[in-house]
């Protein structure tokens, strides 16, 4: 056994060995097409079998799943009375002899889509992340890392909002109209809420990228305030699918919070960007820069006066 031990150990040393040797001799990890294509493949096939998986779990639980995505229109008034009574014309309806099955496939989509998040964007980080630089995946970690939870807000608020929305939506019905909505139009207004929300959300994030990427300075935002909260309220009317003006101030409203937010963040890092020392200091528009040659190529390299480096 000390011997195994021993060997197993061995090739451990040397297989990490062969690795690191490997990653200095190919550090982008470059490779032909070919293998490019086998890894797209094989990235693609284990996410479509990650997301069949959830929607498997999604048919077992489908009850409580669309017990969860009819509760806002449960919470809608329909002549006085909630929408889920059951009375006639105050209930979803399905129209079709396979819209049952396909209210089934579609709803088990959505939620193998939900619950596998996390496996098939791994899968999509790892087949761009080794074409990426160290600090182009520090960036992309923080993206992540904000985008998801301002989504998650984003379909929170729309789920409180909804029931509102679909009030409004409903008391624009005639008086003497039967109103029935069938269960794949809910469920495409429900789709469209969450998204709709989940991406204004993101808008702050935008301009906090526009600035690291060098586009939008802080100078530039504050000039254009008022237009981007005014673009901020025609976005959330755009993106809200009801036309509510309730739905777009809870929509809306949040989203100016979040920019301002964002401002507070571009300001800072164009603080910590004025404190870094530029080797260009001191040099005017038509006046250039002193080359400097190596000894080891003879190549020219432009620096900055001595006097503005030290």
């Amino acid at each position: 056994m000390p011997k195994l031990a021993d060997t197993i150990l061995g090739a451990r040393i040397v297989g990490g060995r062969v690795l690191q040797s490997q990653r200095r001799a190919n550090p982008e990890g470059r490779m032909p097409l070919g293998d490019h294509l086998r890894e797209l493949r094989s990235r693609l096939t284990k996410a479509i079998l990650a997301v069949l998986a959830g929607m498997v779990v999604g048919f077992i639980f489908f009850g409580p799943v669309w017990r969860f995505i009819m509760r806002p229109y449960c919470e809608t008034k329909i002549g006085g009375k909630p929408a889920c009574t059951g009375t006639f014309g105050h209930t979803l309806i399905v129209n079709g002899v396979f819209d049952g099955f396909y209210l089934h496939v579609k709803v088990a989509l959505v939620f193998g889509l939900i619950i596998t998040s996390p496996i098939w964007l791994y899968q999509l980080w790892a087949f761009i992340a080794p074409g990426l630089y160290a600090r182009e995946r520090r960036w992309t970690y923080a993206f992540v890392g904000s985008a998801v939870p301002l989504f998650v807000t984003g379909a929170v608020f729309a789920y409180i909002a909804m029931s509102r929305a679909l009030y409004y939506l409903v008391s624009l019905v005639p008086q003497d109209t039967v109103a029935l909505f069938t269960t794949d139009t809910y469920l495409n207004y429900f789709i469209a809420m969450v998204l709709g929300f989940g991406l204004a959300f993101e808008l702050p994030l935008a301009i906090v990228v526009l600035n690291l990427a060098g586009v939008m300075t802080h100078a530039r935002f504050r000039k254009w305030r008022r237009y981007m909260i005014f673009g901020v309220f025609v976005f959330a009317g755009i993106a809200s699918p009801s036309p509510d003006p309730i739905t777009m101030l809870l929509l809306a409203a949040p989203c100016a919070a979040l920019v301002e937010v964002a401002e507070v963040i571009v300001w800072a890092n164009d603080r910590r960007k004025a404190r870094i020392p530029s080797p260009y200091a001191g040099l005017s528009d038509d006046e250039a820069s002193p080359l400097d040659f190596d000894d080891s190529g003879g190549t020219a390299r432009s620096v900055g006066r001595r006097s503005d480096l030290n």
